[in-house]
This record gives C-alpha cells, structure tokens and sequence, in this order.
C-alpha cells in the first residue's frame, strides 16, 4: 500500500513533507511506486545537488533501494556518470540512460523541485549480460522497461568510461 492510501486522512503535502524531512535527514529519499505493470524507483534530493535523480525499473523495493542509494551515494562523493556510460555494480553492470519525460515517473520529484527535475535510469544487464534492448534480455520477458532512448558512445569500448560503485 503506498503512504496515502495507509493515512486517508493526510494531503500529498504531508506526504512531501515526510520525504523533504528524508532529504534533509540523508541527502535524499528513495520513492518505490508499486504499478502492476511495472514498478520502478527513483531518487528524490538529487536536483537540489545539481544532480540527475536516478530511476531504476523491474527490481524489487529492497534491490531498488539499495541499488539507487549506492549509486547515489557515488554521484554525491564522486561523479554523476553520463548517459551511455557504465557501471560495475555488485552482482552485474548498469549503463544510464537519460530519462525522456521525468514528469511522467518522477512524479514527488517535481512536485518538491519542479518542471526542471532530469533523471537517468541505471539500466541493468541480465545474468548472462543481456541488456532490455536484446530480445534475449531475461528469457525474453522484457521486465525492464527502459524509459528513454540508450546513447552509445562508438563501437569502441574503451572509449566508454567505466566506473565502479
């Protein structure tokens, strides 16, 4: 159930009011959206750094969480990676993709900082290293919807940067 529907009596602005105590608290918060179709999460306190927010689709709340405050927490410290870029992350390898219409996903996100909000998905490799633009990629269930289209940075891989989370 999300926040709301658990306190019926409570506005959406009590509801970003609790996720502005998080940012304020840890530097950002990570909102998980459960849809039947696909549910997917995204960071929120990113933009105030100057930073993307990050979203992430078809992964469990608890993978969600904390896959994109890992990523996060590397962004802040280190660097935002590009789009096209990769990451080794534990348990596989993520590219980011930049996200075409936040509005449309990172819903608490605008309302908190506004039309100007942009995001990267981290998009992942299945276990055998498929990516969801394969027909391969997880048996072919296409469980990741990707939410903007993938840059690729030349068919040289060692013109890719790839960072380590």
């Amino acid at each position: 159930m999300c926040w709301l529907c658990d306190h019926p009596d409570a506005t959406v602005e009590d509801y970003l009011d609790i996720l502005r105590g998080e940012i304020d608290k840890h530097g950002w918060a990570v909102q998980y959206v459960e849809d039947p179709r696909h549910a997917f999460a995204y960071t929120v306190g990113l933009h105030a750094r100057g930073l993307a927010e990050l979203v992430v689709t078809g992964v469990t709340a608890e993978r969600a969480v904390m896959l994109l405050n890992g990523i996060a927490d590397y962004c802040v410290k280190r660097v935002q990676p590009k789009p096209g870029e990769t990451m080794t992350l534990p348990g596989g390898i993520a590219e980011f993709v930049q996200v075409r219409r936040p509005d449309v996903h990172l819903l608490n996100a605008i309302r908190i900082y506004g039309p100007e909000v942009c995001a990267l998905q981290v998009v992942w490799a299945d276990r055998r290293g498929h990516w969801p633009w394969c027909p391969d990629f997880d048996g072919g269930r296409g469980s990741q919807p990707v939410l903007g289209a993938r840059v690729v940075r030349g068919d040289n891989r060692a013109t890719r940067r790839r960072r380590s989370a």
